[in-house]
C-alpha cells in the first residue's frame, strides 16, 4: 500500500471552496443573453421540460429536474442509455429537452440528436465547450466552462458540476419569479414538508370537536367544570350560554390562582364567577399555524375556535399543534 503523505487536510478543503468559487463567479459572468433565450424557450414550453445527461451530469441533470418541478416548471429526468431502448416514447414533441455534458461530446446523447431534432423537439444544452458538437446543435447554448477542477487531479467532475447545479437553480428561480410563482403554490407541491404543513393545514384539520369541546354553562359548579376538564383533558373548558356562544374560559392556569384564594368553595362557586371573560379565540377558518403565532404572542396554551355567530365549535392546544407538527 502507498504510504500515507502528512498534509493539512483543512486546507485542502478550504482551496476546494475557492476553486469551486472562481468557478461560479466565471459562469455568473456570462449570464447574458443565451439565458434570457432559455428561460423565454421554458415559459414557451407547453410541454415538459425533460432534463438528460450521463454520470455526473446525469446526477446534476435529476436534481435540476426536482427543482423546476418543485417551483413550478413541470420536468423529469430521464436517462439518456434507457432513452435509446425505449424511453424516448417519454418525451412528446411538446417537450423542451434540456441536455447536459462538460464535453459536448457525450455518445449517448448525441446518438438522440436527430430524433430529436425530427420530433421537432426545441433543445437546451449546458456543456462547457462551446465548441463541441452539442452546443452546435442545440436552439440555445449555456456555457459553463470553468477555469479549473477543484480536483487536483483535473479528473473528477467537481467545479464543473457545481456551476451546471448553480446555473440549472438560476433558471429554476428566474423562472420562478418570471411565472409569479408563490409560497402557497410551493407548499401545494409540497404537503407533506414544514412549509406545505404550515400553509395549507387548517384549524379544523387539528381541533377538537363535537363531544370532544369541553364546556358548561355559567350555572355550572366549579367543581363540575373541573369534572369536565378533567374528562376532555384539554387543560381548559368553555363556558357558553343555552345557545353555545362564548361566554368565557377557565384553565389550568386559571384554577391554580383560584386555589390560592381560601374564600373559594369548590362545590359552591360557581364558574362565571372565576372565568376569564373575552378570552382569546380563534376563527374556524384560519390557518393552524395562525393559531400557533396566537399562541406565541399571547404566551397562552390553548384556543377555543368560534364561528361567525361566536359559538363554540372546536378546542385546541399546544399538544395538537406539536403533533400536527405545525410547531
Amino acid at each position: 500500500m502507498p504510504k500515507a503523505v502528512a498534509f493539512d487536510v483543512a486546507e485542502s478543503g478550504r482551496r476546494v471552496f475557492a476553486v469551486e468559487i472562481q468557478g461560479l463567479e466565471a459562469v455568473a459572468a456570462r449570464i447574458d443573453g443565451a439565458f434570457t433565450a432559455a428561460c423565454q424557450l421554458l415559459l414557451a414550453c407547453h410541454g415538459r421540460v425533460v432534463c438528460i445527461g450521463m454520470g455526473k451530469s446525469g446526477h446534476v441533470a435529476r436534481k435540476i429536474a426536482a427543482t423546476f418541478a418543485s417551483t413550478g416548471t413541470p420536468a423529469f429526468y430521464v436517462h439518456p442509455g434507457e432513452a435509446g431502448h425505449g424511453d424516448l416514447g417519454m418525451i412528446t414533441d411538446a417537450d423542451v429537452v434540456l441536455a447536459l455534458s462538460n464535453s459536448g461530446e457525450t455518445d449517448e446523447l448525441l446518438m438522440l440528436l436527430p430524433v430529436l431534432k425530427r420530433q421537432g423537439n426545441r433543445l437546451i444544452a449546458m456543456t462547457g465547450r462551446p465548441s463541441s458538437t452539442l452546443a452546435l446543435e442545440s436552439d440555445v447554448h449555456l456555457d459553463v466552462s470553468v477555469p479549473a477542477e477543484a480536483c487536483p487531479l483535473a479528473l473528477a467532475p467537481t467545479t464543473s458540476t457545481t456551476a451546471a447545479l448553480a446555473l440549472g437553480d438560476a433558471l429554476a428561480v428566474a423562472l420562478l419569479e418570471a411565472r409569479g410563482f408563490t409560497a402557497d403554490d410551493f407548499a401545494r407541491s409540497h404537503p407533506a414538508g414544514a412549509l406545505g404543513r404550515r400553509l395549507l393545514l387548517h384549524i379544523t384539520d387539528v381541533m377538537h370537536s363535537g363531544d370532544d369541546v369541553p364546556r358548561v354553562r355559567a350555572d355550572a359548579t366549579l367543581s363540575q367544570a373541573l369534572v369536565e376538564m378533567s374528562r376532555k383533558r384539554l387543560g381548559m373548558t368553555a363556558v357558553v350560554d343555552d345557545d353555545n356562544r362564548l361566554l368565557g374560559l377557565y384553565t389550568d392556569g386559571d384554577l391554580r390562582r383560584t386555589l390560592d384564594d381560601a374564600a373559594i368553595d369548590l362545590r359552591r362557586t360557581r364558574i362565571d364567577e372565576v372565568m376569564t371573560r373575552a378570552p382569546k379565540t380563534i376563527g374556524f377558518d384560519a390557518l393552524a399555524v395562525e393559531a400557533a403565532k396566537l399562541m406565541e404572542t399571547h404566551q397562552i396554551n390553548a384556543l377555543l375556535v368560534l364561528d361567525g355567530a361566536g359559538c363554540v365549535v372546536g378546542a385546541l392546544n399546544i399538544h395538537d399543534l406539536l403533533r400536527a407538527r405545525v410547531v
